[in-house]
């Protein structure tokens, strides 16, 4: 933090190996600790998963799931419900991401978006164009993998580009919803059962109290990554966005309350501290049409689909790492400048 006369002392309370603090409209970074560390994300790199596939999966779609699409999601992992054999409006599947954090919507969503791999490929590459560096995705759900990590710095780029989307900002926001239990050809439900939003600063439950100004975003937990969160919230015209991972102290609501503590101190803060750095501007989408979702195309063989998409995730992963390429090296430039902001923080 770098605070001018009135500034309030940062929360001393927060015990998150990494944090940060921002402003969506600014991108400017207020305060952070460690933000760069490369650390396991947990669910909330649906974020990215939701950046890649949700322009290619629209919510207006439906698809009918096959057993093929389910095998692969991990015992004892969050799920929503989706079973095999039934029709789905995508917008219910989405809706099972975001609230139900449901990694079977994740698999089902990744395969009509042209595979887990290619998926995992093209998050990758997006990360990239957004100048996310800390970033590594081996399994797009966020289910702990060998070597997947991103950083509290990241996941702010994310959470902030999503923000700007107003399908992602919904379904972030959304504190319940129902979701089919039965379906009819058409992804009709022929009966709901009642889903809640994992994220408690957005439903205000179990000891918990809802934020005031709550935007969502997406949270998450496994053994490995412990409790992580990004969180953001508008007040008096201000926009701002937090990351938490994984708190050293307290038990599963610490990472609630510490991102409450950041945000309040954020808002008390606005227009008496200047930044320590600055997230990278979203970068220009991929042309339309780079990659269509499976559920709006004629069937065709399952190899020859994965093998189109395979080609064109590694095609942009080649196009994205030259442009940032280039980004970086603007942004040394720019740097040499006085005055001129972080695009990394310390």
């Amino acid at each position: 933090m770098r605070g001018r006369h009135g500034a309030p002392e940062l929360p001393d309370a927060v015990s998150a190996l990494s944090w940060l603090v921002a402003d969506v409209r600014t991108g400017e970074v207020l305060a952070a600790h460690d933000a760069h560390r490369r650390l396991p994300p947990a669910s909330a790199l649906k974020t990215l998963f939701a950046l890649t596939a949700l322009p290619h999966l629209s919510g207006s779609g439906r698809h009918t799931v096959t057993e093929a699409e389910l095998d692969e999601v991990p015992e004892g992992s969050s799920v929503v419900g989706v079973s095999a054999d039934h029709t789905y409006r995508v917008a219910d599947l989405w809706r099972g991401v975001f609230l139900s954090s449901g990694n079977d919507a994740v698999h089902v969503l990744a395969e009509m978006n042209g595979g887990w791999e290619a998926t995992a490929a093209q998050m990758q590459a997006k990360a990239r164009v957004l100048g996310a560096r800390d970033t590594t995705v081996v399994s797009p759900d966020g289910y702990d993998a060998d070597g997947q990590a991103s950083s509290a710095y990241d996941l702010a780029v994310f959470g902030r580009t999503g923000l700007a989307d107003p399908a992602f900002a919904e379904y972030a926001a959304t504190a319940d919803a129902r979701f089919p239990g039965g379906t009819r050809g058409d992804g009709s439900p022929t009966w709901t059962y009642g889903i809640e939003n994992t994220n408690r600063l957005v439903t205000g439950e179990d000891g918990v109290g809802r934020y005031p100004g709550i935007l969502g975003v997406k949270n998450g937990y496994t053994s490995r990554a412990g409790y992580t969160l990004i969180a953001a919230a508008r007040r008096g015209g201000r926009t701002l966005l937090v990351t938490v991972m994984n708190p050293q102290r307290g038990d599963g609501n610490a990472v609630y309350e510490e991102a409450w503590s950041l945000l309040d101190w954020g808002f008390a803060a606005a227009g008496r501290v200047d930044p320590v750095g600055s997230l990278v501007p979203p970068a220009s989408p991929a042309p339309p049409g780079f990659v269509t979702a499976r559920a709006a195309q004629p069937a065709r063989p399952r190899t020859s689909t994965r093998t189109a998409y395979a080609v064109s995730a590694v095609l942009l992963v080649a196009t994205s790492l030259a442009g940032a390429a280039v980004l970086r090296s603007r942004r040394s430039r720019r740097s040499r400048r006085p005055g001129a902001p972080h695009a990394r923080l310390p």
